[in-house]
């Protein structure tokens, strides 16, 4: 799911676990990570909604939440922010965030 807004982010964290990515198409580290979220990931946590959030389209969805580097992945559970995570992150890190 793709956001622009603050409207549709809060909308779209509001309930269950989903992790926020904040990426950009020139980012290699981005693409990188988009794939093994998507390769590996996502087929282990079928429950976990991901969204995404391109800083290039949505420059001011990223400035309200101090975005400087990407990618940058928001862990969500219920609404609540749990984790955060700059970089190129291991995905079983990403998995323990989750982890309830």
């Amino acid at each position: 799911m793709d956001v622009k807004t603050q409207v549709e982010f809060d909308e779209a964290v509001k309930d269950g676990k989903v992790l926020v990515d904040f990426w950009a198409t020139w980012c290699g580290p981005c693409m990188m990570m988009g794939e093994k979220i998507a390769s590996e990931l996502a087929p282990a946590m079928p429950d976990l909604r991901i969204v995404k959030v391109n800083v290039d389209e949505a420059p001011e969805l990223a400035a309200a939440f101090g975005i400087m580097s990407i990618p940058a992945l928001f862990c969500y559970i219920d609404g609540k922010k749990t984790a955060e995570f700059i970089g190129v992150t291991d995905i079983g890190a990403i998995k323990k965030a989750f982890a309830s």
